[in-house]
């Protein structure tokens, strides 16, 4: 049925909300606005006169169709090529929604965004609908068709895994962007051991080219291989400068919430490298090299201001 201005207003009062909530279950912006622009589909189709409580409703049709997608997905994640990896938004992205408590903040962070690909699609849904929304387990029952005791149930599982795989204290965002600038400083020094001194020594690296970009599918493990692999990542060299199109401005900004490494070529961002960091160093780095996921990062990049890059390579 046509809708009224009334019904349209509504509508898009709801729709930065369902858009946060959308990345936050589905990990990619390209998904997320599919996923709401399919909920307005169904919400142009309904009687929308008869429906008592149009956020609700809204939630419970957006809220389902992810779940349909996140179970699509996890079969087409066989056949993908390489480590699959959020698509990250850069700062200020409304796509990253509310951010006014820890939880909210956490819940859209890279390494949490990550970690949620170990849960259930039902998990997934239920932590993100209580922890970064703050929904009772009545209301985020009733939007997934459980009880509510199952709900709190299944809340306090996915909870878990999500603490078991973040056994790291986090630490405040200035301290953590000087850590980064440290990073760089080091990565561009030619040398590895003060790369090693940055990072835990079961620190991580891995990254997601999507077959498009050479990235490894195997993740490098340790300090000293880590710091390695970084090291020769920053290296110049005429083959590197031909595979991404020219000179290369390395800045630091920030990544859903966090210090991030953002690699431009001619205004197009090309990577953002996420660290997670702990008071005991860098735990974890995640590239985002696949240009299908960084297209929102450059149209970002391009809207907004930012200041000289730290660094230039290649």
């Amino acid at each position: 049925m046509a809708l009224t201005k009334d019904h349209v207003d509504r509508f898009e009062a709801a729709m930065p909300r369902l858009k946060a909530i959308a990345y936050r279950l589905l990990g990619s912006a390209a998904d997320a606005e599919d996923a709401v622009q399919d909920t307005f589909l169904r919400w142009q189709a309904a009687d929308a006169d008869r429906v008592e409580v149009p956020e609700a409703w809204l939630t419970k049709v957006l809220t389902n169709l992810c779940l349909n997608q996140l179970t699509s997905a996890r079969a087409r994640r066989e056949t993908y090529v390489g480590r699959w990896l959020p698509e990250p938004l850069l700062a200020g992205d409304p796509m990253l929604g509310p951010a006014e408590t820890a939880e909210q903040r956490e819940s859209v962070s890279y390494a949490v965004l990550t970690l949620m690909e170990r849960l259930s699609p039902v998990e997934r849904a239920v932590y993100v609908l209580r922890e970064a929304f703050g929904y009772p387990h009545r209301r985020t029952a009733e939007t997934l068709d459980i009880t509510e005791a199952s709900c709190q149930q299944i809340f306090h599982r996915a909870k878990k895994h999500i603490a078991d795989g973040r056994t790291r204290a986090e630490i405040d965002e200035a301290a953590a962007r000087r850590i980064v600038e440290e990073f760089l400083t080091a990565a561009t020094s030619g040398r590895t051991e003060p790369l090693v001194r940055l990072l835990t020594e079961d620190a991580v690296a891995v990254g997601d080219g999507g077959g498009k970009v050479p990235a490894r599918a195997k993740a490098f493990e340790g300090a000293r291989a880590v710091a390695t692999f970084v090291r020769g990542l920053f290296k110049p060299g005429k083959a590197k400068r031909a595979l991404v199109g020219g000179p290369a401005e390395v800045h630091v900004t920030a990544a859903n919430g966090a210090p991030a490494v953002v690699v431009v070529v001619g205004g197009r961002v090309i990577g953002v490298m996420c660290p997670e960091i702990s008071p005991e160093g860098i735990v974890a780095l995640r590239s985002q090299v696949n240009p299908d996921k960084l297209e929102r990062a450059t149209r970002r990049w391009a809207a907004t201001a930012h200041g000289e890059p730290l660094l230039h390579i290649f």
